[in-house]
């Protein structure tokens, strides 16, 4: 990547006031990260939701300074800054709004894979919880080794899900409340090493930023957004795994939740999130691979889907096409593509559903299955 190219990408990611939203819509509006740090003041204060007192705490300058020393440390430290629009930036969390601008990636892996897995949970679990992420994890990675386990490199639950999938043999992912420079908590230094051997550190913050209590809430976003799904194994009533399993649903992505006795405080969360609907009951590796389709031979299931794809008459077909062509996409959206009513295209997605060809998600949006035609 062009070096002053990136700088302005990092740039962008460095205003003062500017969040993933409003940085988007500079860009939008401007055209380029570089045309953002060139563009009139006068320009600037017409896009919507950039007022004035964001236009008055706007240096360019200042920020393209801090721009060149992180680029600096990013060379120096061999560390990739995946752009949202570039094509190594993870896809699943390119389609939350709210996506960082910029990601900071160590290690050798390339966020790349068919399943990915977000496991959270209490910093003091009980033996029953880590006892369960362990196994759960094993089980998966006999069957799954193209897995990669996301987590937060905090103590407890997530320290666990890194331990274990590094010791069957599966990618991890930390995602950190902080900068590169540092390992937060500093205990984790050694474990940090590893899933960059086998894996990544990924985070949102440039080199120098502290681990404050507001980055970590922050980055749950990104662990939620990353996973096809979020598993939460322990948690008290309050916490930040309920927070990320709260984002997780916002995204439509499905979440799960190890079920405890009501009478332990690790338990009381996820037993909240089961008994509230917010997430799916989950025992054992064989539940979570029921659930997400995982138990089915892949090669087998896109030969049946085919199948049954022929068989469709013609406007199932194109209802069909018109599913694909996104990630997920509403009913109304649908509607609105084919120039169809309602009533004309809700019993042809729920046949499509009963041939397992394509999914609903909360909110009335639906999604392909492994089909490709």
């Amino acid at each position: 990547m062009n070096e002053k190219s990136l700088m302005y990408k990092i740039g962008l990611s460095l205003i003062p006031g500017a969040g993933p939203v409003i940085a988007k819509r500079l860009l939008a509006y401007t055209g380029s990260p570089e045309a953002v740090f060139k563009e009139k003041n006068t320009t600037l204060s017409r896009i919507p939701n950039i007022g004035k007192s964001f236009i008055s705490r706007f240096n360019p300058q200042k920020v393209l300074e801090q721009a060149r020393d992180e680029l600096e440390f990013i060379k120096k430290y061999n560390i990739e800054a995946k752009f949202f629009t570039d094509k190594s930036y993870p896809q699943r969390l390119k389609n939350c709004e709210d996506a960082p601008v910029i990601l900071y990636a160590k290690g050798n892996n390339q966020l790349k894979s068919t399943k990915v897995l977000s496991i959270v949970g209490t910093r003091k679990p009980s033996e029953y919880g880590l006892s369960v992420c362990k196994e759960l994890i094993k089980d998966l990675s006999k069957t799954h080794k193209d897995l990669i386990i996301v987590s937060g490199l905090a103590y407890g639950i997530d320290t666990c899900a890194h331990q274990a999938s590094l010791k069957n043999g599966l990618k991890t992912i930390a995602v950190l409340g902080h900068g590169l420079a540092n390992i937060y908590p500093a205990i984790h230094k050694k474990m940090a090493e590893k899933i960059v051997k086998n894996g990544a550190l990924l985070t949102e913050f440039k080199s120098t930023t502290k681990a404050v209590r507001g980055n970590f809430i922050s980055r749950n976003r990104i662990i939620a957004g990353i996973a096809d799904a979020t598993l939460v194994v322990e948690s008290a009533e309050k916490g930040g795994a309920l927070i990320t399993a709260d984002i997780a649903n916002s995204y439509h992505r499905d979440v799960f939740a190890i079920p405890g006795r009501s009478i332990d405080d690790t338990s009381k969360g996820c037993n909240n999130l089961i008994k509230t609907n917010k997430a799916a009951l989950i025992e054992n590796a064989e539940d979570l691979q029921y659930v997400l389709g995982w138990e089915v031979n892949k090669q087998k299931q896109k030969a049946i889907q085919k199948q049954l794809f022929s068989e469709l008459d013609e406007f199932d077909k194109l209802v069909f096409q018109t599913v694909q062509q996104k990630e997920k996409i509403s009913i109304d959206e649908i509607c609105t593509k084919m120039s169809k009513p309602t009533s004309k295209i809700s019993p042809v997605l729920l046949g499509l559903e009963f041939k397992g060809l394509i999914k609903c998600l909360p909110g009335s949006f639906y999604t392909a299955k492994l089909c490709q035609q």
